[in-house]
């Protein structure tokens, strides 16, 4: 018999046991908050300063550290399993950029133009809700941002501020985003207010969201009812599944109503078949985003980046194809452009600006961002956006 059986035979004392249940005292966050460290300690012994930020990844542990847990899973989760949260990822290393150089970065041109504004960079603020609980400025600071860098902003239907607001607080060009109602009226009221002060697009978002989001339902300081989820679980549901129905009743029609609503062009978000490409126009839709809502909207479904092709080659030309969900670095927005993007959203990004330092983490990401696109297309020998095709990249999707 070993030393370990010998002392389990012979049992603890009546100290000791007391000392263990001390120390587990001690040691639980629920109970004594003596652990406040939320994830274990990484490769880093300290984090990095603001002027030590060299991509957007730098961001994320100091956007981690700053904001209660239950707010950075809001950013971090994806549906159910987040196996389409994880593949959006995955999918930048299916795509290949084939280096050619001899173009100096300096000389690179990244200004395109879309329904009629022209824009220096094919690099846009995704819509992303609820932005003033990663910082206090929130979205006015994200526009602030966006307009020192003449990036476009899409703001979100469920901002902490009203569209008004944000809009007057800096000059740069914002996109309005909706979630549509049921009720017509509250569309009409919404879309006319975003448009009477300056909105120069409408985004529709129509994924069909009704699932749980099993990250949150592990955070123990929700006290085991996430909020994310119980929004999602009614009393008494019109569908045996227990599921809200606020987005389930989305149909083609949906478009037909809103349109005489939009007095500027409307894109449908959550776009991610040919056929579904094919279907906004022939409702009128003025251009789609190709998109999965970050891996939020269908667990086990495609990323964007490898659905993209499909939808370029449905919509043929006749109206501008954007993409977002999984898009980190400025050389990813290189591989949607190669594969036919006209415009690259990015929001997690953005967020973990915001959230580590304000205002000026939004614009240093947005700057690390465009700078990046440039390094990767002088790389790639394209020296402007109207030179990059299919050739600079090489494709093997599963």
């Amino acid at each position: 018999m070993g030393e370990v059986e010998r002392r389990w035979r012979r049992g603890v004392t009546r100290r000791q046991a007391l000392g263990g249940l001390a120390s587990f005292l001690a040691g639980s966050p629920a109970l004594l908050h003596a652990q406040r460290d939320p994830w274990p300690l990484g490769p880093h012994r300290r984090f990095l300063g603001f002027d030590e930020m060299r991509d957007v990844f730098d961001f994320e542990p100091i956007f981690r550290a700053n904001v209660p847990l239950t707010i950075y899973d809001f950013t971090a989760h994806g549906t159910e399993s987040e196996f389409t949260l994880n593949r959006n990822r995955d999918a930048f290393d299916w795509v290949q950029l084939i280096g050619r150089g001899g173009v100096d970065p300096a000389d690179v041109d990244t200004s395109t133009e879309l329904f009629g504004h022209a824009m220096p960079s094919p690099i846009l603020l995704a819509p992303t809700s609820r932005q003033r609980d990663l910082h206090p400025d929130g979205e006015l600071g994200m526009h602030r941002a966006a307009t020192t860098t003449g990036t476009t902003m899409i703001v979100s239907n469920a901002s902490s501020f009203p569209f008004a607001r944000i809009a007057r607080g800096a000059d740069g060009p914002l996109w309005y985003q909706r979630y549509a109602t049921r009720e017509m009226e509250p569309n009409r009221v919404a879309l006319g207010e975003a448009q009477e002060v300056g909105a120069q697009t409408i985004v529709v978002t129509i994924d069909q969201q009704a699932s749980y989001y099993e990250r949150d339902l592990h955070d123990r300081h929700l006290g085991g009812t996430p909020r994310r989820v119980t929004r999602r679980v009614v009393d008494d549901p019109p569908n045996p599944y227990r599921v809200n129905a606020g987005r389930l009743w989305y149909e083609w029609k949906l478009f037909d109503d809103l349109r005489p609503m939009c007095e500027v062009p409307m894109l449908a978000k959550g776009i991610l078949t040919g056929e579904g490409a094919r279907k906004c126009l022939e409702h009128g839709v003025d251009g789609v985003i190709v998109s999965n809502h970050g891996g939020r909207a269908i667990d086990y479904g495609p990323s964007s980046l490898e659905v993209l092709e499909e939808v370029v080659e449905a919509v043929g030309g006749r109206v501008p194809v954007h993409v977002d969900s999984g898009f980190r670095r400025g050389s990813d927005a290189l591989k949607a452009l190669a594969l036919g993007a006209d415009a690259v959203c990015f929001g997690r990004a953005s967020r973990w600006g915001l959230g580590a330092f304000g205002e000026a983490g939004a614009q240093k990401v947005l700057e690390i961002l465009d700078a990046e696109l440039r390094q990767a297309m002088a790389s790639a020998g394209v020296a402007s956006l109207a030179e990059i095709d299919r050739s600079i990249v090489r494709t093997d999707f599963p």
